[in-house]
């Protein structure tokens, strides 16, 4: 019986995965608005009946590739964080930037499902919420690292934002002050929007040099959160070095 039960969980793992991968390539062909069951089940050679038990309706087959596309980004921004351990915040966070592009421009169909225009009539569930915050929290760490390491020059806090930025340092980090979470919220907002710029075509005819033009955008966005390039302290301010910035 054991046997049998194995038997078939392994079939449902290998068909479902087979919807997904059908429902990506439709995803790719015709965009998420007319992703279609029907279609997806007459490709695979399957009645949309027998698909239904797999995802009973279209809302939960998007909802399934949403949170697959946030942990696949998620993943590639972990896997770059633990690769760079050993380097400094900075360049820890030029990596995961680095790598969340990266993986954006493999996938730009996937990239669209969660960082593109919101699907009419489809409302992400709860179970979006925490796959879609991996990539925030490696940068949050990221931060939280330098903050307790060597230290971070903490950018200005206007008097209006305060309020605004205590309420966001509550939420996503409390143990971050104030003006380094909402900087961290303005630096991950402006990393998409670079990643977007460039898988949407906006770049075209603009950015020709793009590895350079991102990695370098990308450093920027972590030293506007704080972290110290090479010749700066925390203590005694910045020192501007020409490999730097020259």
């Amino acid at each position: 019986m054991t046997t049998v039960r194995g038997a078939r969980a392994r079939a449902r793992i290998e068909i479902t995965a087979a919807i997904k991968d059908e429902a990506r390539t439709q995803l790719a062909a015709e965009g998420a608005a007319k992703l279609s069951l029907r279609a997806v089940a007459r490709e695979l050679g399957m009645v949309s009946s027998a698909l239904y038990r797999y995802f009973p309706s279209r809302d939960d087959l998007l909802t399934a590739l949403i949170v697959d596309a946030y942990d696949a980004v998620g993943a590639a921004a972990e896997r770059a964080a633990a690769e760079a351990e050993a380097e400094r915040p900075l360049d820890r966070w030029t990596a995961v930037c680095r790598a969340v592009r990266a993986w954006a421009v493999a996938h730009p169909h996937e990239y669209a499902l969660i960082y593109g225009s919101p699907v009419p009539g489809y409302t992400a569930p709860q179970d979006t919420v925490v796959p879609a915050s991996r990539v925030g929290l490696v940068l949050i760490g990221i931060a939280r690292q330098a903050h307790t390491g060597e230290g971070v020059a903490l950018p200005a806090l206007p008097d209006d934002l305060r309020p605004e930025a205590v309420r966001i340092s509550a939420d996503i980090a409390p143990d971050l002050p104030p003006a380094l979470a909402v900087a961290l919220v303005a630096a991950w907002s402006q990393l998409f929007g670079l990643v977007s710029f460039e898988v949407f075509g906006q770049f075209h005819r603009v950015v020709e040099d793009r590895d350079t033009f991102f990695a370098t955008a990308a450093r920027r966005l972590g030293q506007d959160v704080g972290l110290l390039p090479r010749g700066w302290t925390a203590r005694s301010g910045p020192r501007l070095l020409p490999r730097e910035y020259g």
